[in-house]
């Protein structure tokens, strides 16, 4: 059944169109861009001869090609509207990869919410987080880690015959949180109290979080080597490999973030020659500490409305961080207050 979609995709490619947005993407990242906001446009916009169905979440996850179609569905969606979204698709499995891995039970989400599922809390409290200690680096393939890989190569497989789809899709990484957010998952709420009580366990986690998420990305690599020195994530290109999600972190003071999260997160962007970071809600009072990494190259926040942006801005823009996927309404507002934006913003 996918070949007659992908049969579709390929034939709308144009490389002209796609080589050109990605010249332009680059030279936003870099910092040689033109423009007050990044917004970048296809030529033309190339609709689909066929009829491309709606996939549901929960239909995807259980089937690789429905997961495919449901993925390079939204590539035919940015071709026909001939948008500046890069090509690109994902295993998409939603927050709760790594911390199934650990063992942590899946929560699928009612087929009517049509959203990603994630995991419950491990039952057996500090007992079972010690066991896990003790155990070390799980099997990577337990939870959602072997349908990870196993859909990363399939999506291999099914793009070999089309060279415009290899050359031009990418398959970008899954979503692994960040060690900060896979201990909340594992955890569960009391981990905002233990951070006082146990700050020494907690960090013995995270340790091991973050050596997981090292092994499970080597794999992933493996299997889907970085293409040059930029990579692809929700349709936007930043430089660097990773993109880390610290949505934990606005719960915590920036003194806790300097102690938990930073060391973690440089860790893994050291190792991974950098990359950027998704917030979701109030990130101001700790995207000074965030700033202060080296091998960060880009935000994401998702709710610029609730942040004083000046702030945002003294700690990203003016530091040669870029923002990526700012909406609209916030970045012109920026503009039109005066503020420069230094080339550095990228909005839809």
């Amino acid at each position: 059944m996918i070949e007659k979609y992908l049969d579709d995709l390929e034939r709308r490619i144009d490389p002209v169109a796609e080589e050109a947005l990605h010249a332009a993407w680059k030279r936003f990242c870099v910092g040689t861009g033109d423009a007050a906001i990044f917004s970048p446009q296809r030529q033309q916009k190339r609709p689909s001869a066929i009829e491309w169905p709606d996939i549901s979440i929960n239909a995807a996850l259980e089937n690789h090609e429905l997961m495919a179609i449901h993925q390079f569905k939204l590539c035919s969606d940015a071709l026909a509207g001939g948008t500046g979204q890069l090509l690109n698709v994902r295993c998409n499995y939603g927050t709760g990869i790594l911390s199934s891995v650990f063992g942590a039970e899946l929560f699928i989400m009612d087929e009517a919410l049509n959203s990603l599922p994630t995991t419950r809390p491990l039952g057996g409290g500090e007992a079972e987080l010690k066991r896990i200690l003790a155990k070390g680096v799980p099997d990577l393939r337990t939870g959602l880690g072997g349908k990870v890989f196993d859909m990363a190569g399939r999506y291999h497989e099914w793009m070999e015959p089309y060279p415009r789809i290899r050359q031009y899709v990418s398959i970008y990484h899954p979503d692994l949180q960040s060690s900060m957010d896979v201990c909340e998952l594992l955890y569960g709420s009391d981990l905002f109290t233990d951070l006082l009580e146990k700050p020494e366990f907690i960090k013995q986690l995270l340790d091991l979080i973050t050596q997981t998420y090292i092994a499970f990305m080597n794999v992933w690599i493996a299997i889907v080597p970085p293409r040059d020195s930029y990579a692809t994530h929700w349709a936007m290109m930043h430089q660097g490999t990773i993109m880390l999600r610290d949505d934990s972190a606005v719960n915590l003071s920036p003194e806790m973030v300097a102690e938990f999260i930073r060391p973690h997160d440089q860790r893994l962007l050291s190792t991974f020659g950098g990359g950027a970071i998704h917030f979701c809600g109030k990130g101001d009072h700790f995207i000074e500490v965030l700033s202060t990494m080296r091998g960060l190259h880009a935000i994401h926040l998702a709710q610029p409305e609730l942040n004083d942006m000046e702030v945002i801005f003294r700690s990203t823009v003016d530091k040669n961080i870029r923002i990526i996927g700012l909406k609209r309404e916030a970045a012109q507002r920026a503009l039109d207050l005066g503020r420069d934006l230094r080339k550095s913003v990228h909005s839809w």
